[in-house]
């Protein structure tokens, strides 16, 4: 993809071989569909389509495009951050490097956080470390009579989140504020949070993708779950639930917290791996 081309035009379907190689010689575990998603930004074309063209040749400006962006990816560089946008639920939002990439586990996360809102009028709901906005987002889209905040210590994830917001058309309020020294005072009605989760020692260990690219500062702080856990019940109104993803192996403890700080019908949900990632309680 990079090094020159071989005898002939440049179609869509010898630069998909090309730089499918490329990127499978550099560590990409999923480098044909990377590939695929990559020439279709730079073509401005759906997936499909680039299947019904495979022989049309690229102009120059066009492999130029798709070449800058393949080396990007080449480079490790996670392919949600190369492309500026990823689906999360309903939502197609603005990714950067200022925010945590949206996962599938926290979708799982929004799943318990609608179930407590279920048959609530107008409930409160603050969603702690917000980075991108995408929990809060898809809380407001998909349970519309909600009154969303986000809260997070990062401007710039903020700026992010305030920028999907625009993009969605959804009105979510946008704090700043450090979790540590406590939650927006409610009474909230949900809390919800995919905080800070990953061992500090463990970084070292985590993909290029995450280790390099994604913000420390939003993958690690030491008590960062517990921190949301304790500044909950002091927020939570009636009645009201809060819900938490947290890494692997960390299930069990945070719902011992949840029950030693008083709250009830605590429950652990797996992700799709059946890792235990979402624990949730009632304040009552």
């Amino acid at each position: 993809m990079t090094s020159g081309s071989p005898e002939g035009p440049s179609t869509i379907g010898t630069v998909l071989r090309r730089s499918t190689d490329y990127l499978a010689a550099r560590g990409s575990e999923t480098p044909r569909l990377d590939a695929e998603r990559l020439l279709s930004k730079a073509l401005g074309l759906e997936r499909i389509e680039l299947y019904m063209a495979l022989e049309r040749p690229l102009t120059p400006s066009e492999l130029d495009s798709a070449r800058e962006l393949v080396v990007r990816r080449g480079a490790r560089e996670p392919l949600q951050y190369v492309l500026g946008e990823w689906g999360f639920r309903r939502l197609m939002l603005n990714v950067d490097p200022r925010a945590l990439i949206p996962r599938p586990e926290t979708e799982i996360l929004v799943d318990r956080a609608l179930l407590l809102l279920d048959g609530r009028d107008a409930p409160r709901v603050i969603d702690v470390g917000t980075g991108s906005g995408a929990i809060a987002l898809s809380l407001k889209d998909e349970c519309p009579g909600a009154r969303v905040s986000g809260f997070d210590f990062s401007p710039d994830a903020l700026a992010l989140a305030a920028d999907n917001a625009a993009r969605t058309g959804l009105e979510v309020d946008f704090l700043e504020g450090d979790l540590f020294d406590g939650l927006p005072l409610g009474p909230w009605d949900l809390v919800v949070s995919n905080p800070p989760y990953v061992d500090a020692a463990d970084v070292p260990d985590l993909e290029p993708e995450v280790r390099d690219w994604e913000p420390h500062e939003a993958l690690t702080a030491d008590g960062a779950v517990a921190a949301v856990a304790r500044g909950a019940v002091d927020v939570l109104a009636a009645g009201g639930g809060i819900v938490l993803e947290v890494g692997a192996g960390q299930a069990e403890t945070t719902a011992d917290l949840l029950e030693k700080l008083g709250l009830h019908d605590v429950r652990v949900t797996p992700d799709l791996r059946g890792i235990d990632r979402v624990v949730e309680g009632v304040w009552r």
